[in-house]
């Protein structure tokens, strides 16, 4: 009886949470956010120009389209479809509940573990999908969405708090009317890339079954003395994400692995190993690797001197970004322009989709609108992310970064290395491909217990 009274306890904490950070981040979602029109903006390696006669800013919610002409609106509109085209992972609420807790929400702990999702999103995307993807409904949500889930999360958040203390089960609320675009015909190239593009997202959703969703990044979070609740940093998350991609039994993610660089190190031979190991349908082919380095960029706080590589790495079209943020708080780095860096934010707490069902919607899984942040604020532990198709693909941009890092590094040591063979010629005790049957050898339990306590601080 003590226990179920702790365990309606925590569940109306959890309303509390959840009703605290949608009513701090809705209103964050509604801003707009201005871009200079005479300096480039890149996002995942892709440059868009907005430049103009007229000097000042410009807000990408289309709002002042008239002002300008018609080559910098469409190069706008280029944009906003590119960035509304990411896929966007937050905070969810009345999920099924998580093995050994009482918990149906990531509100206040999960933030880590999305942007992780959507890092790991973004590389999937360039790998069945392209660089040059763009979803064709991206442009049919527009700004006023915000306006109108910031107005719905209160009644939303009313009610289900309200369910909660009646013991009802589902809240009694009335629907968010929006009128959905009629749907176009689609040619064959089209569905198929739909097709992919809805895989993708039901990889991440909010079930015990998904390869990527939170229930199971949870689950080899465990073996890093993680539970459900605690605070997970950039580079735990790394771990965690490479474990779920080995453990996936999806036959569609056979062709991709995923490596982590060891204390700032990218051993090629170990790269190059992963990629030519045998797929599980016995094809020698090679695999795709997206390779995730933790780093810092400083001690306390973020040495200015890395701002120029960390613009560098964005600017490459098969960097997936960066898992950082801010003290305090993770976000997606996917971008930026001048000094500032362009981001999505996982902070908004909506509610669980089913993924499995067949035409799910998919609006709550694109952000409508980009943010942007100072460099300077950004937290020094981070994940930076990388896809390389082929191993020729690896090989080149090994190159192509190793010379970014020697011009940025300024006679100092550089943020990370590559270097030539495996990581077992360097005294290494563990081997990436032959490890113990714990999902973590105890050399790499050491590293997360050493990065865990390093990072983030929880909210």
């Amino acid at each position: 009886m003590e226990a179920t009274g702790t365990d309606e306890v925590e569940k109306i904490k959890s309303k509390f949470m959840s009703a605290w950070h949608n009513m701090k981040y809705s209103w964050v979602l509604k801003t707009k956010t201005y871009f200079s029109r005479n300096s480039p903006v890149f996002l995942l390696g892709k440059c868009y120009h907005f430049k103009s006669d007229e000097s000042g800013e410009l807000s990408t919610d289309g709002s002042n389209f008239d002002k300008i002409n018609t080559e910098i609106s469409g190069n706008v509109e280029e944009f906003r479809k590119d960035f509304i085209s990411r896929i966007w992972l937050t905070y969810r609420e009345e999920f099924p509940q998580i093995k050994g807790s009482v918990l149906t929400t990531d509100c206040g702990w999960g933030c880590t573990l999305r942007t992780g999702q959507m890092l790991l999103a973004q590389g999937l995307m360039l790998h069945f999908l392209g660089r040059a993807w763009v979803w064709p409904d991206a442009l049919d949500i527009d700004n006023s969405d915000s306006e109108s889930w910031t107005a719905h999360t209160v009644k939303k958040l009313t009610a289900s708090f309200e369910a909660s203390l009646t013991a009802e089960r589902e809240p009694k609320l009335l629907a968010n009317h929006r009128q959905r675009p009629l749907k176009r015909s689609w040619d064959d190239s089209e569905r198929r890339n739909e097709v992919y593009h809805r895989k993708i997202i039901s990889w991440f959703g909010d079930s015990p079954l998904a390869a990527f969703g939170l229930h199971q990044l949870i689950e080899y979070g465990k073996k890093s003395g993680k539970i459900a609740g605690d605070w997970y940093g950039p580079a735990v998350v790394a771990h965690i994400l490479r474990k779920a991609v080995e453990e996936a039994r999806d036959p569609e993610l056979q062709g991709v692995t995923v490596y982590v660089a060891q204390d700032c190190t990218v051993y090629s031979s170990d790269v190059i190993d992963r990629q030519c190991s045998f797929m599980d349908s016995g094809k020698a082919d090679t695999k795709a690797v997206i390779i995730l380095v933790p780093v810092r960029l400083g001690g306390e706080r973020t040495n200015m001197d890395y701002l120029e590589f960390v613009k560098g790495i964005l600017s490459l079209e098969y960097c997936v970004g960066i898992i950082g943020g801010k003290p305090k708080q993770s976000y997606y780095f996917a971008g930026f322009q001048d000094d500032s860096l362009i981001y999505m934010d996982p902070h908004y707490c909506q509610s669980f989709v089913d993924v499995s069902i067949k035409d799910f919607p998919l609006e709550s899984f694109h952000c409508p609108s980009p943010k942007k942040m100072s460099f300077k604020k950004m937290d020094p532990s981070c994940t930076i992310g990388f896809y390389c198709r082929t191993v020729q693909d690896f090989e080149k941009a090994s190159e192509e970064i190793t010379k970014m890092l020697k011009s940025s590094s300024k006679e100092k040591y550089p943020l990370f290395t590559f270097v030539k063979g495996h990581s077992r010629d360097y005294d290494f005790a563990s081997s990436p491909l032959h490890e113990e049957r714990d999902l973590f050898s105890e050399d790499e339990k050491k590293r997360l217990k050493r990065f865990s306590t390093e990072e983030f601080v929880l909210l």
